[in-house]
C-alpha cells in the first residue's frame, strides 16, 4: 500500500474473484483487514496468508451475511482487532437467473437480505467508527444488473433488485455521512471472469455469446474491478461520494 487508505479495513465475499482482488492488490504492511466469506474458509485462508506474507495483518471470520447478527458482529470484531475501523468494502453476493415471475417470496427476500439489507446493517455498525477515521470509506459492490435490459443480455431478476436497493442505499448513505468527511460509492461490474473452481453463472456455452455483446470484446477482469475500488478508498477519492462507478468494458 502506497497512497491508499483506509488502512483498517473489512471486506466481505473476500475468499475469492473481487474480494480477493482487491484484498491482494491492497497487502502490504499498513493493512489490518477482517476478511469475511460465507463458507470458502480455505479460499480466505489463503488471502489471508498473503497478506501476512506482505507484512500486514489479517483475521477471519465465515458466515451467512443473510443473519442479521452478523454485520455487527464482523465490524466489532474489527474493531476489537484492530482498535477501530478506516473503510469496509461490502463485496458479498451472488447472481440469480430465476425470473422474476417464477421467483418465489422466499428467494425475493433472501436476495435483499443478503445484499441490500446486510449492506445497511453493516453501514449502521461501521458509521460511528468510520466518523472517527480521518479518511472513512464504504464501497458497496453492485453489478450490471440493475442496469441493463435488452434482448441479447441474461437478466439476474432477484439478484438485480437487490443491488438497484443497494445502489439507493449508497446514496442516502453518501448524503447523511458527508458531513462526517465519510465517503460511500458503489462499483458496478459487468460480466467478470470467475476464479477458476468457483460458481459462474455464465455456462462456457453462453460464454460466447455474453461476450458478442461487449463492446470490449472481452470479460473483465476481478483485478479491473479491484482498481476501481482501490481508488474510491484511496486518499485521492476523498471529493468523490454518492456515485456507481461502472466497471463494464462499455456494456449499456
Amino acid at each position: 500500500m502506497t497512497d491508499t487508505l483506509p488502512f483498517r479495513l473489512l471486506v466481505t465475499g473476500a475468499a475469492s474473484g473481487i474480494g480477493a482482488a482487491l484484498v491482494r492488490r491492497l497487502a502490504g504492511p499498513g493493512l489490518h483487514a477482517l476478511l469475511h466469506t460465507r463458507r470458502n474458509a480455505d479460499g480466505l485462508a489463503a488471502v489471508a496468508a498473503a497478506v501476512r506474507a506482505a507484512g500486514g495483518r489479517a483475521e477471519t471470520m465465515t458466515g451467512d451475511l443473510a443473519d442479521p447478527a452478523l454485520p455487527a458482529a464482523l465490524v466489532a470484531r474489527a474493531v476489537e482487532a484492530f482498535g477501530g475501523l478506516d473503510g469496509v468494502v461490502a463485496n458479498a453476493g451472488w447472481a440469480d437467473r430465476t425470473p422474476l415471475l417464477q421467483a418465489d417470496p422466499a428467494k425475493v427476500e433472501a436476495a435483499y437480505d443478503g445484499i441490500a439489507r446486510s449492506f445497511v446493517a453493516l453501514a449502521q455498525a461501521a458509521a460511528p467508527h468510520l466518523k472517527a477515521s480521518p479518511a472513512g470509506r464504504l464501497v458497496a459492490v453492485s453489478a450490471f444488473g440493475p442496469h441493463v435490459f435488452r434482448p441479447g443480455v441474461m437478466t439476474f431478476a432477484t439478484t438485480a433488485g437487490a443491488k438497484a436497493a443497494l445502489e439507493s442505499h449508497v446514496r442516502a448513505l453518501a448524503f447523511e455521512l458527508a458531513p462526517d468527511g465519510v465517503t460511500v460509492n458503489a462499483v458496478a461490474p459487468g460480466f467478470i471472469q470467475k476464479d477458476p473452481g468457483t460458481h459462474a453463472a455464465v455456462t462456457p456455452e453462453l460464454r460466447a455469446q455474453v461476450t458478442a455483446g461487449i463492446p470490449m470484446g472481452r470479460m473483465g477482469t476481478s483485478d479491473e474491478v479491484a482498481a476501481a475500488i482501490g481508488f474510491l478508498l484511496s486518499r485521492d477519492a476523498g471529493y468523490v461520494t454518492g456515485q456507481v462507478v461502472h466497471v463494464n468494458g462499455g456494456l449499456a
